[in-house]
C-alpha cells in the first residue's frame, strides 16, 4: 500500500477520535479530498523541478505513536536555549509534553491549538484565522486533515511578549518509522511584538517525516521575530510550510539555519496586504554528505510603500545538493517598494550541487527591484594569505565561511541565540573558534 493510500484508508478512523465541532471536521474534510485529487508534489511540478520525494513516500511509516511519550529534561537540555527564560511548548512524537513544557495565559496565550480548536473561549480566533492563510495545494491540505496538535500562540493588541516562545518537536523513535504533521496558528494582534524559535529533532536514527504548517497573522504595526533551526538527524526529513499574513506597517523577520537532516524543504511564503509592511527572510545552509535542502520562497507585495529583503547563503560539500527557488511578485498597485533577492553560494566539493532561481515578476512601473545569484568556492588568494599568518588550512577556511554568513547571522536579535548557531557552524564546519562574529 502506498503512503497516499494508507493515509487515505486511515482518515476516517483518525477524524472519528479528534473531538472537534462540525466546522473544523468540514475543513478537514475539504482537505483530505484535495490531497486524494492532487496527491504528493512530483519533479514535474514546477516548484519542485529540483527535490525529489520519491524515497520519502516510499516508507512504511505510522502516522501516530502507540508508545510512552516521556523524556527527562537532561536528555534533551541541548536542544533548548536553556540559558534565558522562556516559554516552552514541547512535544514528543506529536503528542504534547506537559513536563517540559511551560505555557501562559496570562495576557497572552501561548498554549495548544488542540484546545484552541475544541474550546468555545477560541472560537472566535480560529474561525478567523485557522486554515485562511496556507493556499490548498497538496502538503497543506495533508496536514490540514491529519493535523491534531501543535503551537496556538495569540497575542492581543498592544502586548510585549518580553520571554521568546521556544515550539520544540522531539520524535524518539519508539516507532520504527513516524510520519509527524505539526500544526501551529500564530496571532499577532495590532502593535505587539513576539520573538518565536522553532525547533524539529529526531533523537534517533530510525526514519522520520515531518510536514509542518505555520500560519502566522501580523497586525498593523505588530513586530514577530521568527528562527527555525534545522539541525536534525541524517534520518530525518521535514517539509516546513509557513505562510504569512501582514497588515499596514507591520514587520516579520524569519531566519532559517539548516545544518541536519536528509532531506529538508522550507516554503516560506509572506503575503503583505498592507502598505509600509517590512518582510525579511534570511537563511544559512550549511550541508555535507548527501543532504538535500531546497529553500523555496515567495514574497507577494500587494499595497504600496512596502520593502521585502531575502538574503540566503549556503555552504555545500560532498555530495549535497542546494536548492533555492526564490520569487518577488508585485502586483500592479504596489508602488513605490523597495525589494531585495540574493542568494549566494559556496560549493566546496567539486560534487556538491546547488541549483539557484531567484525570480522577479513586477507589474508595477515605479518600483526598485533586485536579485542576484552567486556561485563559487572559497576565495584561494585569500587562504593562502592566512596560511601565510600561521593560521591552519582549516581554521582558515572556517573563518571565510564565517565571514560569509555574517550578514545573516548579524540581524539575530537573541544573543543567546547568536552564540549557539555561531556553534552549531563550528561544528558543523568542524573546528573550534573562541569567538563571535
Amino acid at each position: 500500500m502506498s503512503l497516499k493510500d494508507k493515509l487515505l484508508s486511515s482518515y476516517l478512523t483518525f477524524q472519528e477520535n479528534l473531538g472537534v465541532d462540525n466546522d473544523i471536521l468540514e475543513i478537514k474534510d475539504k482537505a483530505i479530498k484535495e490531497f486524494e485529487e492532487k496527491g504528493f508534489p512530483t519533479k514535474k511540478d514546477e516548484d519542485w523541478k529540483y527535490t525529489s520525494l520519491n524515497s520519502l513516500v516510499k516508507g512504511d511509516y505510522s502516522l501516530y505513536s502507540k508508545n510512552d511519550h516521556s523524556l527527562e529534561f537532561n536528555q534533551v537540555k541541548q536542544y533548548f536555549i536553556h540559558d534565558i527564560d522562556t516559554y516552552k511548548i514541547v512535544f514528543i512524537d506529536g503528542v504534547y509534553s506537559s513536563y517540559l513544557s511551560e505555557t501562559t495565559h496570562d495576557g497572552v496565550d501561548v498554549c495548544l491549538l488542540s484546545s484552541a480548536i475544541t474550546k468555545p473561549k477560541y472560537k472566535d480566533v480560529i474561525t478567523r484565522y485557522f486554515d485562511k492563510i496556507a493556499p490548498h495545494n497538496s502538503l497543506n491540505s495533508l496536514n490540514t486533515a491529519f493535523a491534531k496538535e501543535g503551537a496556538y500562540i495569540f497575542i492581543p493588541k498592544r502586548k510585549v511578549v518580553h520571554k521568546p516562545i521556544q515550539v520544540v518537536h522531539f520524535s524518539t523513535g519508539n516507532e520504527a518509522s513516524l510520519m509527524l504533521q505539526p500544526r501551529n496558528l500564530i496571532v499577532v494582534e495590532e502593535g505587539s511584538e513576539v520573538q518565536v524559535i522553532e525547533r524539529h529533532q529526531s533523537l534517533t536514527d530510525n526514519p522520520v517525516l515531518t510536514n509542518s504548517v505555520t500560519e502566522i497573522f501580523a497586525g498593523e504595526r505588530a513586530m514577530v521575530d521568527y528562527y527555525k533551526i534545522q539541525n536534525d538527524n541524517e534520518s530525518a526529513s521535514l517539509i516546513d510550510n509557513t505562510h504569512i499574513e501582514q497588515k499596514s506597517n507591520s514587520e516579520v523577520a524569519v531566519h532559517t539555519f539548516s545544518f541536519g537532516g536528509k532531506l529538508t524543504r522550507n516554503n516560506l511564503n509572506f503575503y503583505q496586504k498592507g502598505s509600509h509592511c517590512n518582510s525579511i527572510l534570511k537563511g544559512v545552509t550549511i550541508i555535507e554528505g548527501k543532504q538535500h535542502v531546497d529553500h523555496n520562497t515567495l514574497v507577494h507585495h500587494t499595497q504600496p510603500d512596502c520593502e521585502s529583503h531575502q538574503d540566503y547563503k549556503g555552504v555545500y560539500d560532498d555530495s549535497s545538493v542546494g536548492v533555492f527557488n526564490g520569487k518577488v511578485l508585485v502586483d500592479k498597485i504596489a508602488q513605490k517598494l523597495n525589494a531585495y533577492q540574493s542568494n549566494n553560494n559556496i560549493l566546496v566539493s567539486d560534487k556538491a550541487t546547488i541549483n539557484s532561481k531567484p525570480q522577479l515578476e513586477i507589474f508595477a512601473d515605479d518600483v526598485r527591484c533586485s536579485h542576484g545569484c552567486t556561485i563559487g568556492q572559497l576565495d584561494e588568494g585569500a587562504l593562502f594569505y592566512m596560511r601565510t599568518r600561521g593560521i591552519g588550512k582549516k581554521e582558515a577556511r572556517a573563518l571565510l565561511m564565517y565571514a560569509f554568513a555574517n550578514n545573516v547571522l548579524a540581524s539575530v536579535k537573541i544573543p543567546q541565540l547568536k552564540t549557539r548557531i555561531n556553534k552549531l557552524i563550528a561544528d558543523k564546519i568542524g573546528v573550534n573558534i573562541g569567538f563571535d562574529i
